[in-house]
């Protein structure tokens, strides 16, 4: 049986050390940059939850920078968190997607006590 590989600590590393390197070059587009810290947040989530995918990033020559312009490529004047990161993951790992899933309480301010509803953040768009 072979050695298992823990990709994690790797895959952080290299997209931290992209974010700076993007944020001090100055070579990607405003729409790029926008959502650079919040992908790359996302990524490093990612990555701790999924050793291939963390893998994926550290064995790719594809930059963090290549992956948010390939997640605002083509839109107008706005896009959805949730779809620039479904960019940059399969942009890294092609076939793959990202599901959200959003819960409201309805009292909140009072623990235990309410109501509960779980909603997928793809039924919002059927």
């Amino acid at each position: 049986m072979g050695v298992f590989k823990n990709y994690t600590i790797e895959a952080i590393d290299k997209i931290e050390k992209e974010l700076r390197e993007l944020n001090e070059a100055g070579k990607v587009s405003s729409k790029a940059k926008a959502v650079a810290k919040p992908t790359a947040e996302t990524l490093i989530v990612f990555c701790g939850q999924d050793n291939e995918f963390a893998q994926a990033i550290v064995q790719s020559d594809k930059t963090l920078s290549e992956a948010c312009e390939y997640a605002v490529k083509d839109c107008k004047n706005s896009i959805s968190d949730i779809e620039v990161y479904r960019r940059a993951v399969e942009f890294y790992f092609p076939g793959a997607t990202v599901e959200m899933k959003m819960t409201i309480d309805l009292c909140g301010s009072v623990k235990g006590k309410g109501t509960v509803i779980d909603l997928s953040f793809d039924e919002l768009f059927d």
